[in-house]
């Protein structure tokens, strides 16, 4: 969330065959960007093991009334997704 052009973000743990388990961040845009600088971005402030492999721009990060992400919507909709 620290990158100027993202207004809200949330990262989920999603299936993959290779490694079990990637990273996708699921994110709200303030102004044009592309998954790859936000890629480079997250990869030059992180361990490499916390790199985020995928990204999905949405219009809204599901949050409960108290403000929490819903984090088990956001892979209902991975799944679901073909």
């Amino acid at each position: 969330m620290t990158h100027p052009k993202i207004a809200d973000a949330a990262v989920v743990g999603v299936p993959d065959e290779e490694a079990s388990e990637l990273p996708k961040a699921f994110l709200v845009a303030r102004e044009p960007v592309t998954e790859q600088e936000i890629i480079t971005y997250v990869a030059e402030r992180v361990a490499p093991y916390k790199k985020i492999r995928r990204v999905e721009f949405i219009d809204q990060i599901p949050r409960t009334p108290v403000g929490k992400t819903q984090r088990r919507t956001l892979k209902e909709r991975e799944r679901t997704t073909p």
